[in-house]
């Protein structure tokens, strides 16, 4: 069996086998379907979920947010992490700034968001946001700082101006760190979305799951809970695949591991 057979194939044994200690667990153990419905009844719920447009306008929303929220996160990371790199007073200036507002709580915030942006959409994409700004900001500040000096000094034997600095040699170099600080960034961004629709929503996938537990629709909470991991998963993919199309050159690489 080669590698990457055993890539596809132990992920499906693993969640196959959580899901058969999971139902035997609960039958077993007598579990209340209140409490802890078996996988079987979960499928079911979801399965009636998915022809319903509710759950696909909610889902709409969460995207949105997510996405919105990451991409302001990854704007504003990538432009102060290279600032601070390249202009050492200012990183001095607002570093310390930056890195006590990540000490803060944003599940703490999230109800101060809201009340300055409102319950529409805007709050839920600050929360996201914020939350998903600092590995963006971190890992481009360092991987800014990480260009090699002799590389730096050959484009300015060369007479390179800034631009092309930046497109040729400096943004290069900082992808594949930047790209793992995306990863995950685009994961915390549909966590502050969800956060945000927990406190103060009425749509979305967050406010969806809300409202069955208030409901006690145990087994179709659960149901949310699994569309929020899937789009998770595959905002994470796309995510992971950018970083092997665009890096291809770098250790991370699925190719030169495989090499």
């Amino acid at each position: 069996m080669n590698r990457n057979t055993l890539r596809i194939a132990l992920p499906i044994i693993s969640v196959t086998l959580f899901l058969v200690a999971w139902s035997l667990y609960v039958r077993t153990a007598q579990v209340s379907a209140f409490v802890l419905p078996p996988p079987e009844a979960i499928v079911v719920a979801l399965s009636a979920m998915l022809f319903d447009p509710d759950l696909w306008a909610h889902t709409l929303v969460t995207v949105t947010e997510a996405l919105s929220g990451f991409g302001i996160a990854v704007a504003l990371g990538l432009t102060l992490g290279f600032v601070m790199a390249r202009v050492p007073p200012v990183e001095w200036a607002l570093k310390p700034f930056v890195v006590l507002l990540q000490l803060i709580p944003k599940i703490a915030l999230a109800p101060l968001f809201i009340l300055w942006f409102g319950f529409g959409l805007e709050s839920k994409i600050v929360i996201a946001a914020a939350l998903a700004f600092f590995p963006i900001f971190s890992n481009a500040l360092q991987a800014f700082k990480s260009v090699d000096p002799g590389d730096r000094d050959v484009f300015v034997m060369l007479q390179a101006n800034p631009f092309q600095r930046f497109v040729l040699l400096d943004f290069p170099n900082a992808l594949p760190v930047i790209l793992t600080g995306a990863e995950v960034a685009v994961v915390l961004s549909m966590i502050g979305a969800i956060v945000g629709e927990f406190i103060g929503g009425n749509k979305g996938l967050g406010y969806l799951a809300v409202a069955h537990l208030q409901n006690l629709a145990v087994a179709e909470l659960f149901g949310v809970i699994v569309v929020l991991t899937l789009v998770g998963l595959v905002f994470y993919t796309i995510i992971g695949r950018l970083r092997a199309l665009l890096t291809p050159w770098h250790v991370s690489s699925d190719r030169n591991r495989q090499a």
